[in-house]
């Protein structure tokens, strides 16, 4: 259907990708995989017609349709949630607006004869084919669906776009995208401010619609459910799997052991080849057979194994003294913002050690009852917390928060306290800040790096309570999993608010779910929590 041919890329005299070559068929669910900086989103862009490549092409059939969802966007402020959503059909509107202009001319117009009149014929009735031959939909109910499986209630499709975050602008321009239909969707972190009900149901569409699908992701399982394609881009050239991300990582690891073997008998042979011309260089009876040796090694194309992140972050959180033994106590705890209720009644106690996820829909009051156990709200009923706690807290927009003037050294130095100032460096090494990244200015950091700098700042004061509001935004794969694995190894109590179940897994106890005005205490994990739901939804459909 999209045929990539001989793609190049090159910044700066360095040469990020070249000679690139492969096909997008239809219903091709494919994972765009690498490491950060490796061209992963510039091969998007590419696909999506946003920028040009420095050589090579993308050839797109002029009767399919690509649409492309980058990481960062800008909804029109003015419109209504819904209004927005519907300039999806846009070209359809003014395709209309058009014919009836064109024959309000036809009926205005005197000069038969004329080739004007003749044009303005043939260009009604040219279009008029195109229009006709489009599919009849009821576009409001399109609209309607998509918003509502993406979280929007209905009392939001009144609102105007700019009372939203930039998550949920992000959703709008998501659910114009899907409406359009397109042959080809590609999709640059979609899930970021997705909770996990609207990842669900965004799995299923993207399943069930049949469409082409390139993604990157850094959110595992649903790269795992929704793709049966990967391909990876390293070292300036991909590697094509018909496989999804799992199997994906076992042929990976394959492919690189193979390579490790042919580079270990090729450098075996360079230096037996290399002794035998020292040895021989000056015996006359030798000449040729070193010469010949001396030529073969200078046309020998070198072998490599493919780079494999190796950086390594070493995170551990710095050991606190011990707090009381129930650090959050919420008797009765309600909030409201004007005549909206977020919930009422919640009563919970959190004890200390314990790791807990707060899951729920957006807009259902996770993130406002940490700003209640901050204390940064008013709330109704009482938030107790307990004596000698020491809480550390990473907001949702935490790495946003940063001076983008200041560099990632300056970052770090000016919160640092006491002897922990001269280890500032060996910290940034430790989060993938090598010294040639010290003076760079935040502006110009990826958000992961952002995140990864925000991470930075909160390990540095011991704290014996966690509250991490979506961590793991804009984190790659393999740095959410030192994350999770030094967050299991952390001592104190752990409250987290996250959308990645994969991350949740196996990390959290216990799971809060926030839904219906209420906060309802599951004691499992989220795997067994999520199965319970499904089965729970399942019920309620028999009812009905």
């Amino acid at each position: 259907m999209v045929s990539v041919d001989n793609l190049a890329v090159e910044f700066g005299g360095s040469t990020l990708f070249s000679n690139i070559n492969f096909v997008i068929n239809e219903k091709d669910r494919i994972a765009l995989m690498g490491k950060n900086g490796a061209g992963k989103s510039t091969l998007l862009k590419i696909l999506a017609g946003v920028q040009q490549p420095s050589a090579g092409k993308v050839v797109v059939p002029k009767d399919k349709t690509v649409a492309y969802l980058p990481q960062h966007l800008m909804t029109e402020n003015k419109r209504t949630v819904f209004e927005e959503a519907s300039q999806a059909f846009a070209a359809i509107f003014a395709m209309q607006q058009q014919i009836d202009d064109l024959n309000n001319q036809l009926a205005t117009r005197t000069d038969y004869e004329s080739d004007e009149y003749m044009k303005i014929i043939e260009d009604v009735s040219a279009l008029s084919e195109r229009f006709y031959s489009i599919e009849e939909i009821n576009y409001d109910a399109e609209v309607e669906k998509i918003l509502i499986g993406l979280g929007f209630s209905r009392e939001d499709f009144t609102r105007p776009t700019g009372d939203f975050s930039g998550g949920w602008r992000m959703r709008i321009e998501l659910a114009k995208i899907l409406l359009q239909k397109p042959d080809l969707i590609l999709l640059d972190e979609p899930t970021n401010h997705m909770d996990i009900e609207s990842i669900q149901w965004f799995e299923d569409f993207l399943i069930q619609s049949g469409k082409a699908v390139v993604v990157i992701s850094h959110d595992r399982t649903f790269v795992d459910n929704i793709t049966t394609r990967t391909i990876e881009v390293t070292m300036g050239r991909i590697y094509d799997y018909k496989v999804n991300y799992s199997s994906y990582l076992q042929l990976r690891s394959e492919r690189r052991e193979q390579q490790q073997k042919a580079v270990d008998e090729q450098q075996k042979m360079i230096a037996e080849t290399t002794e035998f011309i020292e040895r021989f260089k000056g015996t006359y009876s030798k000449t040729l057979q070193v010469q010949s040796r001396v030529k073969m090694l200078e046309k020998l194309q070198v072998l490599e194994v493919d780079e494999e992140d190796t950086s390594a972050l070493r995170l551990k959180f710095p050991p606190c003294e011990r707090s009381g033994n129930y650090p959050v106590i919420a008797d009765n705890v309600g909030k409201t913002y004007g005549e909206h209720r977020v919930y009422s009644g919640a009563n919970f106690t959190i004890s200390r050690g314990e790791k807990v996820a707060f899951v729920g829909k957006n807009g259902e009051g996770k993130s406002t009852m940490i700003q209640s156990i901050m204390n940064t709200i008013d709330f109704e009923g009482k938030l107790s917390i307990g004596h000698n706690v020491h809480i550390g807290y990473f907001a949702q927009n935490e790495a946003s928060l940063l001076d983008e003037e200041k560099t990632v050294f300056q970052t770090i130095d000016d919160v640092a306290v006491g002897d922990i100032r001269s280890k500032i460096k060996d910290i940034l090494g430790a989060f993938m800040f090598g010294g040639e990244s010290w003076t760079k200015k935040v502006k110009v950091l990826s958000g992961g790096e952002r995140t990864r700098l925000a991470m930075i700042k909160l390990l540095l004061n011991p704290v014996n309570m966690l509250i991490l509001d979506e961590p793991t935004n804009h984190l790659d794969m393999r740095t959410k999993d030192v994350l999770k694995s030094a967050l299991k190894d952390y001592d104190g109590t752990l409250i987290l608010v996250s959308h990645d179940r994969d991350f949740l897994d196996g990390l959290v106890t216990k799971v809060y779910e926030f839904g219906n005005k209420r906060v309802k205490e599951h004691l499992c994990g989220i795997s067994e929590f999520l199965t319970t739901k499904k089965m729970a939804h399942l019920r309620e459909l028999e009812k009905k």
